[in-house]
This record gives structure tokens, C-alpha cells and sequence, in this order.
């Protein structure tokens, strides 16, 4: 009998599944990180390596009857770095004489855009800590919107909405904007009270910025006018995101599912951004991922 393989790498586990040649599932489990450009390359081959080898085990099943094996993670869209990945799990897999056919890195948004429409055409937006949207269209060529990190981009994500929000906490404190109630629920949660804080915390003490937009969506909740205003704003970029999109695939129907927590939960800023879609767009359908990532990823090793 023929397998494949498929790993949904992440930042504090990695989602791994064996499937037969009609993805039907035979085996799942899950392994520590793999986001390689946090750990380097030897940590997470070791990692990717440990996850197939227990399989092999628990099965009792050959190397050589897996046919394809698709890692998605962070950073493996760009072939520059998923190459020496790749390179370095499969030279690292034959240091323990385990030869892995058709072993291939692609990026975390690529396996679940796959997954989420089973290889058809269609569109997912991501809105967690950072923001992108990838489309594929009847050609089966892959469209990207966004995607070009804090410093660039971003827009309507995590950072993003924690950004300004603490940049309107920063104001308050000095008198140059508006009181928000984003200062009182900083202070409450963070104990950042003062501009000095403030800046010791976000300069010196790493803060995780994103960590700030929670209370942005909670200010929002209670009718705070600063808080709405970055939500209103960051909204008007996702949907931003979906025009370009609508144009790139040229479909008549758009068809897109929604990935990350700020818009998957219910919570103001996802009611808010739907209710824009709606308003805006006939012929935008957003719609439930048909199946996980790590399903993408196998799509993708059938394909090898």
C-alpha cells in the first residue's frame, strides 16, 4: 500500500497526518515546532524526522511505500530558504539511512489554501499576529495580496491593531490625542501606566505588540471612539485585500475562507469586517475551510 504524508509546521507544534492515495486518514499526531526560521534548520529536521520515524514505527509500515511527504511552515514560500530545509531533513534522514521520496517545504498559508477548497479555486485571508491572502485561480496559478510583514504591511492584522492602539495609548499619556479607554485596560493588564513604561516595555523588555490588540477590540466593545476608529480603519484594509484579490482570480464568484482568530471568533472586529464584505461585494461568498491544512499539505505531496 501506497502513503502520504502531510505537516502543518508551526510556531509551537507541528500537525502531522498519514493518509492513503485517497487522502482517507491513517495515522495523526503531533510533534514540537517547526518554524525554522526561529529553531534553524537542525532543530526542526530532527523534529520532522522524529515525527516521521514514529509513524513508520506505530504503523509498521516501509519508507520506500510513502510516496510524498509536504511540510508547510512559516518562511517556506520562498524558495530560497524552503530549499536548504528541504536539502537538510533529506540529508539528515540518510545520516540515519532513511531515504524520504518526494520530500518538499511549502509555506503554512500555501498547504491551507489547498486544504481549505480540497486544490480548487479559491481565496484564503489570514489575520493573526500578521496578515496575507492568497488565491488560486481555474488555471490553478497562485495570486498573493499583502503579506509584506510589520514593518511594510500587515494591515488589518494583530500587530497592526495592537500597534495603533498603543501608539493612541502614547498620546493619551501625552495630551496630544484623545483620552481611550485602551490606556486604562493597558494599564490594568500590563501595568504600563506611564510614557516611560511605555517606552522601557516596548524598547527594552521586547513587548509583543500583538498582544495589545485584544484590548483594542475590547475598548471597541465599550463604545470607545479611538479604539473603533483603528478597527474601522484596519477593517477598510482587509477588504482592500478581497478587491485586489477579486481582480487577480477573475472569478465570478469569490470564494474565501477565513483563517486566524481575529476573524474566525466572534468578536467585534470580525462582525465589523463581515458586515463590510456583505455591503460592499455581490459576488463575495466567504465560506468554512473544507478541510485543515495539514489536508492541504497532502493535496500538494499527491500532486509530487
Amino acid at each position: 500500500m501506497k502513503y502520504l504524508i502531510g505537516m502543518d509546521g508551526g510556531g509551537t507544534k507541528t500537525k502531522f497526518i498519514l493518509t492513503d492515495p485517497d487522502l482517507n486518514p491513517i495515522y495523526e499526531t503531533t510533534g514540537g515546532p517547526s518554524n525554522f526560521l526561529m529553531l534553524g534548520n537542525e532543530k526542526v529536521s530532527e523534529t520532522i524526522l522524529d515525527l516521521i520515524k514514529d509513524c513508520v514505527e506505530h504503523k509498521k509500515i516501509f519508507y520506500d511505500d510513502i510516496e510524498g511527504i509536504v511540510l508547510g511552515t512559516t518562511g517556506g514560500g520562498r524558495r530560497s530558504d524552503a530549499e536548504p530545509l528541504e536539502n537538510d531533513i533529506i540529508q539528515y534522514a540518510k545520516s540515519q539511512k532513511i531515504t524520504l521520496k518526494n520530500f518538499r517545504v511549502e509555506s503554512d498559508a500555501r498547504i491551507a489554501l489547498e486544504g481549505a477548497f480540497s486544490g480548487k479555486p479559491g481565496s484564503i485571508l489570514i489575520a493573526g499576529t500578521g496578515s496575507i491572502m492568497f488565491g488560486k485561480d481555474a488555471k490553478g496559478e497562485i495570486h498573493r495580496v499583502g503579506g509584506f510583514g510589520r514593518f511594510l504591511g500587515d494591515e488589518g492584522s494583530g500587530y497592526r491593531i495592537g500597534q495603533r492602539g498603543l501608539n493612541a495609548v502614547a498620546k493619551d499619556f501625552d495630551g496630544r490625542g484623545n483620552k481611550t479607554l485602551i490606556a486604562e485596560l493597558i494599564s490594568k493588564k500590563f501595568s504600563i501606566s506611564s510614557s516611560e513604561i511605555l517606552i522601557t516595555e516596548i524598547y527594552k523588555n521586547n513587548f509583543d505588540i500583538a498582544s495589545a490588540a485584544p484590548i483594542v477590540l475590547e475598548a471597541a466593545e465599550q463604545n470607545d471612539k479611538e479604539a473603533i476608529k483603528i478597527l474601522e480603519s484596519e477593517t477598510d484594509e482587509l477588504v482592500l485585500h478581497i478587491s485586489s484579490m477579486k481582480d487577480k482570480l477573475n472569478e465570478k464568484i469569490l470564494y474565501v475562507a477565513l483563517i486566524g482568530s481575529l476573524l474566525t471568533k466572534e468578536n467585534y472586529y470580525s462582525f465589523m469586517f463581515k458586515e463590510k464584505v456583505v455591503k460592499k461585494f455581490d459576488d463575495v461568498v466567504i465560506k468554512e475551510a473544507e478541510n485543515p491544512p495539514e489536508i492541504g499539505a497532502v493535496l500538494m505531496a499527491k500532486q509530487l
